[in-house]
């Protein structure tokens, strides 16, 4: 890639006169040798994967095989579709979406990992929301899945994309920055616009810690997906207003990196901290595995 920063991408885009989900699709394909066509195919294909798991997730059973969590998403859907939630009918859509695949991963479905199976929940739930409300084609959700995929990259080769490596901020964090950074372009956000919500939405997650219970895929992972997609849309909307990210973006990854690496190994996906050692927590494990002191790290759908 020709860009190892946010501040690399934005200069290439304003130099070349393209979209960030363009300018990803020709540095694909010039890694990898394939064509255009071919890497946007590839692409289209996930996004299928992508709204057939929001289909699933609203419409069948998601009981996962701990019976810890399943039915959330249908119970959102339900009370969207029956009451006036306080979200609007926007952003409660893009909730109940986020929720029905992250109850898809966790009843070991098909997914996409967005970045990672424990925050796969987001944009699915933000994109396939947002094609509804504005009636996209899937040609435009596809470029915008490249705009969060050059967003990702940048984190992933400069922080982290794993919980067990920098807590539930890197995935969930991670996740909401690609979601909102995307939206905002294919809102027709500059590159700037779609930079500058990545940096509000990993600021609005720094420190989050990883405390699966049982050290599943599950909970809190599932709403916090929910909680996720929502505010992706309430960055896209902020970046879209002009507000900027007063640090830079690139400078909020990096301090996503320090605390991160400063994050105790409790607090980081091994089930040891958090809501994972509650009273309630440790009667789950026990129930799940007979011996509350056992960690149960990286069980299920997996992260």
């Amino acid at each position: 890639m020709r860009f190892s920063s946010l501040n690399e991408l934005v200069a290439l885009c304003t130099q070349e006169s393209v979209t960030i989900g363009k300018l990803m699709v020709q540095e694909q394909a010039q890694e990898t040798g394939k064509t255009e066509q071919e890497i946007v195919e590839q692409m289209a294909s996930y996004y299928q994967v992508m709204k057939e798991a929001v289909s699933k997730g609203l419409s069948e059973n998601t009981k996962s095989r701990s019976g810890l969590t399943g039915g959330d998403a249908q119970r959102v859907q339900s009370f969207r579709m029956n009451h006036v939630p306080s979200l609007g009918d926007k952003a409660s859509k893009a909730l109940a979406y986020a929720l029905a695949v992250s109850e898809v991963n966790a009843s070991m479905g098909r997914i996409i990992a967005t970045p990672t199976a424990g925050s796969c929940g987001i944009i699915p739930g933000v994109f396939v929301s947002a094609q509804e409300t504005f009636g996209w084609e899937d040609e435009q959700l596809v470029y915008g899945l490249f705009t969060a995929g050059a967003i990702g990259y940048v984190i992933a080769n400069n922080s982290f994309i794993s919980g067990a490596e920098g807590g539930c901020q890197a995935e969930v964090g991670s996740a909401i920055g690609m979601a909102a950074g995307a939206l905002t372009e294919l809102r027709g956000g500059t590159p700037e616009q779609t930079v500058h919500a990545v940096g509000l939405a990993l600021k609005n997650s720094l420190g989050l810690i990883c405390d699966p219970v049982g050290g599943l895929v599950e909970i809190p992972c599932i709403v916090r997906n929910g909680f996720g997609a929502v505010t992706a849309q309430a960055v896209s909307d902020m970046a879209l207003a002009g507000v900027r990210s007063v640090i830079p973006s690139d400078e909020v990854i990096h301090v996503m990196l320090d605390v991160g690496t400063a994050m105790p190994e409790k607090h980081r996906e091994t089930a040891k901290g958090g809501l994972a050692q509650t009273p309630t927590g440790r009667k789950i494990m026990k129930e799940l595995y007979g011996n509350k002191d056992q960690p149960a790290r990286n069980r299920g759908n997996g992260k």
